[in-house]
Order: structure tokens, then C-alpha cells, then sequence
């Protein structure tokens, strides 16, 4: 393990490890936290890895302890890299005052404007420097997918359209996949883009698929009785585009299912099978 990385609780599960990390990013200029689940696999050969990102007010630890996926990355060999949601403890100014805005909200963007920029740089940190880090350190294949649950559902979702190469696979629970036209995505790219709103088109994932050439399928499932479903998340406008640009999507609603972890347990299995199958071949 490198130097820089350090292991701050390890914990046995499934045969594999869920261990939490710390170490100082070059790209956030600041610590940053993130999980990883080693399957049982993992000690003998390399796997493939699959990334989640979370959503607003969560930190690395809200799916490593609520959603059950490691029973089924152990099944399947994946090992699972959950990064945190944004820089903490940076000294910006208002920071913590909003929970849609600042810590626990970083919007997975590399911020362009004053004062955010100096630390929020999630976008460049997800798909570049953590990627890195955890090839340097742990036992894995050349192998990417990605998947995330709200706020990281747009954050997965922009990660693949705009690194097809790079994620073989990418699905999303309750995303946001138009936040150029939501109240949770406006406020977050005003204030970490700046008010040019063509600027905000490369992390609108409703704008991306309609020229990304993905084409390998979206596995989304959300649930009906969200009470963000109608103001925030607008599925059909991602629907629409996809069908659009032909880009298959297998958008799954999900009836009597909410925006919780109750929700996304329940679906889990499904999620990890769909990235086993594009990651494993």
C-alpha cells in the first residue's frame, strides 16, 4: 500500500474485507475518504472494479453499511470503490449552512468558480485520481463500471457518457439526469459553474446521451412513489433523449418504492448482476 493511503477500520464480510481509507488529494487539494470491498476473490487473482457514487448529505459510508451489495460482489468478484461526496473541512465559507450546497453535496463537478474551486474538483477526482489510486494499491483488472443513487446516479451517469472507454458498464437508482432543468441542479451549477449555462451541459446527462455513442445498456430503476420523481429527477427527459440518440436503456419504475436505501437494497442484486455480466466477459 502507498505511503499516501492510509487504512484508518477494517472489517471481515462475506469472506472479503470492507475496508474505509483516507489520503491527501493532489485533485481536491484537501483529505478525502472513500470504502472499498475486497471480495474473496481478490486475495488470489484481480478483479474488476465497480464504483458508486452516492447522493446528497451522504458520506463513503451510506451504501458500504445500508445496501447489502457485498454479498453479491463476493458471488461475482467485484470489488466495490465508494468515494465520499465531497471535500469536507475545506474553510469555505458556507460550507456547511446548505445541505444541497457544500459538504455532502459536491454534485460529482469540477467547479470553476470562486470559492468552490480550490477543493471541489469531484469530476477530475472520480475519474481520474481515485481510478489511479486504487490501481496502485489493491488487486484489480483494467475494468470499470460505474453506478451511483440520486445525486451520484447523475454523477455515475455523466462519468460514463463522457468516459465510454474508460466504464464498460453504468446504472442508476432515482437519478438526477437533468439538473440543468431541476431546482437541486440549478443551484448547484450556478453556484459551482457559474451562471454561463452552456457550461453546465457537460455534466447534464439529458444533454450528453444525445451525442455520447454509448451504446452499451443503462440499467435505471426508480421508484413510483419518490417524492422527488415529478420535481427533481424527471426520468423522461433522460427516456426521451435515449430513445433519441438509440441509446438502450432499460428504465425500470418500481411500484410502492421511494427515494431510500430500502429501495435500493431491495434492487441491489439486480445492479451488481448487470455490471457482473459487461465486466466479467
Amino acid at each position: 500500500m502507498a505511503a499516501s493511503l492510509k487504512l484508518t477500520s477494517e472489517y471481515r464480510c462475506f469472506d472479503g474485507t470492507v475496508g474505509f481509507y483516507c489520503h491527501q488529494s493532489e485533485t481536491c487539494n484537501i483529505e478525502m475518504r472513500f470504502a472499498v470491498y475486497q471480495p474473496p476473490q481478490a486475495k488470489s487473482e484481480r478483479v474488476p472494479v465497480l464504483y458508486f457514487l452516492s447522493g446528497l448529505t451522504c458520506t463513503e459510508e451510506n451504501f458500504i453499511v445500508k445496501a447489502g451489495a457485498q454479498r453479491y460482489a463476493a458471488e461475482y468478484g467485484l470489488m466495490l470503490v465508494v468515494p465520499d461526496t465531497s471535500p469536507r473541512n475545506t474553510g469555505i465559507a458556507g460550507e456547511d449552512e446548505e445541505w444541497d450546497i457544500g459538504t455532502g453535496a459536491g454534485f460529482y463537478v469540477d467547479a470553476t468558480e470562486v470559492p468552490w474551486r480550490s477543493h471541489y474538483q469531484m469530476y477530475s477526482y472520480i475519474v481520474r485520481e481515485l481510478p489511479a489510486l486504487i490501481a496502485e494499491n489493491f488487486s484489480v483488472q483494467p475494468e470499470q463500471g460505474i453506478f451511483g443513487h440520486s445525486m451520484g446516479g447523475h454523477g455515475a451517469l455523466v462519468c460514463a457518457l463522457r468516459n465510454p472507454d474508460q466504464y464498460q458498464s453504468v446504472s442508476a437508482f432515482a437519478p438526477i439526469v437533468a439538473p440543468m432543468q431541476c431546482p437541486w441542479g440549478e443551484k448547484a451549477f450556478s453556484r459551482y459553474l457559474g451562471t454561463d449555462r452552456d457550461s453546465w451541459r457537460t455534466y447534464d446527462a439529458t444533454e450528453l446521451v444525445l451525442n455520447a455513442n454509448y451504446q452499451r445498456p443503462i440499467l435505471i430503476d426508480q421508484g413510483t412513489v419518490d417524492k422527488f420523481l415529478v420535481d427533481q429527477l424527471k426520468l423522461e427527459l433522460f427516456a426521451s433523449a435515449c430513445a433519441k440518440a438509440n441509446q438502450p436503456l432499460n428504465l425500470r419504475m418500481q411500484p410502492g418504492y421511494d427515494h431510500s436505501y430500502y429501495f435500493i437494497a431491495t434492487f441491489i442484486e439486480d445492479h451488481i448482476r448487470h455490471h457482473a455480466a459487461a465486466l466479467l466477459n
